[in-house]
């Protein structure tokens, strides 16, 4: 008997021998009077035995049933094997079906040895920033690198753009190394979908923010950075990883769930990953997002003037030559005109360079024509940490063999011998 069992015996017992009355029994016991009645009949019928659960011992009317069960650990030791209770019954309840609680599958994986409990920590005490108002006030960037693949495929960074006010995921691109080209196709496609937000807020990576006092023809401010000014969006900039947390979280989410989701899909490209972004985006932001304080969308339109071809470029001021000629990374471009060469002689003109690496010089805004006049040997460039893998595996690849000549097995230069009167001449020199 339980002790609750226990302490109702001894009330009845009470009752039963007069010494207290019914309306007292039930305040103790903590029932109704007609419930003390029911009590009192059982309790003289067949004793303290009486009050025992009739259900105690017998299976419950809601337990799992060992075929579901078999199921369930079966696809979660062959297929979800690493993943979180919370993403293992995600996948059973809408891939296979299984109508099963979180907490009952959280159980059998501890049971099964694949998920062990964490010990609680004490909650660390920090001040929390509220999230923006609107949609598109400040939309927070970052990379990540990670082996997005695992061993199917090569390690890569994926660009993160993660809404402040929502937590929606705006963008992702998998990439080879954080780049400015790759931070520009990232742009680009967010700027076409949803407009100009209000600000970026990223990290002091080199490709943000110039770290050196010298930069873009001395202005101080990199590519990236004056490609917003055109576009008339500000660009913030992080102190430490954890004052831009949300993106931080976020990607600490995408290199569980997003990984696992493509083992199986048996994705293992960057093209393939960046095909199925948006399908992953979608079903994140059903999951995670939360409406914003304020329905009021921040993002501003394109304005007729923002050639996004033209402005996420890298740009760079030349001064033509009395020949002129440019110079831009290593190579020497020769100018072709059809006007007299003194028009065009000491005057300042644009290098712009996209991701494909076409180059287009302009004088007040109209493209030049030219030819690639010399190419020098260049000298190797100054390259970031973020940049370093990338450039080692580039330079690791295989390159193709030059062709050589081979001699013929019977060729006559084969035979050739020197005779002793032109060795010893050679080795005795008259005089």
């Amino acid at each position: 008997m339980s002790s609750k069992e226990i302490n109702r015996a001894q009330v009845l017992e009470q009752l039963v021998q007069g010494h207290l009355k019914q309306r007292e029994a039930a305040e103790r016991l903590g029932v109704s009077v007609r419930q003390v009645k029911r009590l009192k009949r059982a309790y003289r019928a067949g004793g303290a035995r009486a009050l025992v659960s009739k259900k105690r011992g017998q299976p419950g009317h809601h337990r799992l049933s060992p075929k579901i069960r078999a199921q369930a650990v079966a696809l979660l030791c062959e297929r979800y094997a690493d993943f979180g209770p919370t993403l293992a019954h995600e996948k059973l309840t809408e891939q296979h079906h299984l109508n099963l609680g979180l907490e009952t599958v959280r159980q059998l994986m501890i049971q099964e040895d694949l998920w062990h409990s964490k010990r609680a920590r004490a909650a660390a005490v920090h001040v929390l920033r509220p999230r923006r108002a609107r949609f598109g006030e400040l939309v927070q960037v970052d990379g990540s690198p990670h082996a997005w693949f695992e061993d199917r495929g090569p390690e890569c960074v994926l660009l993160v753009f993660i809404d402040d006010a929502t937590g929606r995921l705006m963008e992702l691109l998998f990439t080879e190394a954080e780049s400015t080209f790759s931070y520009f196709q990232a742009t680009e496609q967010y700027l076409r979908q949803y407009g100009r937000p209000l600000a970026f807020y990223s990290d002091k990576l080199s490709v943000f923010r110039m770290n050196l006092p010298t930069g873009l023809r001395g202005l101080g401010i990199t590519q990236f950075t004056r490609a917003m000014q055109q576009l008339d969006i500000e660009l913030l900039y992080a102190n430490t990883p954890q004052a831009k947390g949300r993106v931080e979280r976020a990607n600490q989410t995408l290199q569980d769930r997003l990984v696992k989701e493509m083992r199986l899909r048996g994705i293992s490209t960057l093209a393939a990953g960046n095909a199925y972004a948006p399908e992953f985006i979608a079903d994140f932001n059903a999951r995670f997002a939360v409406p914003p304080r304020e329905s009021i969308d921040a993002h501003r339109p394109l304005r007729a003037g923002d050639n996004l071809a033209r402005i996420l470029t890298v740009q760079e001021q030349r001064t033509l030559s009395k020949q002129l000629t440019l110079k831009y990374q290593n190579v020497i471009y020769q100018i072709q005109t059809t006007r007299p060469a003194y028009a065009l002689r000491n005057v300042h003109v644009l290098v712009r360079e996209d991701r494909l690496g076409t180059i287009t010089i302009e004088y007040k805004g109209r493209p030049l024509t030219y030819t690639v006049y010399q190419e020098k040997a260049q000298q190797a460039p100054v390259t970031s940490s973020k940049d370093l893998n990338a450039a080692v595996d580039q330079h690791a690849k295989p390159r193709a063999k030059k062709r050589t000549s081979h001699v013929a097995p019977d060729h006559p230069w084969r035979h050739f011998q020197i005779s002793n009167k032109s060795q010893s001449s050679s080795t005795h020199p008259p005089g």
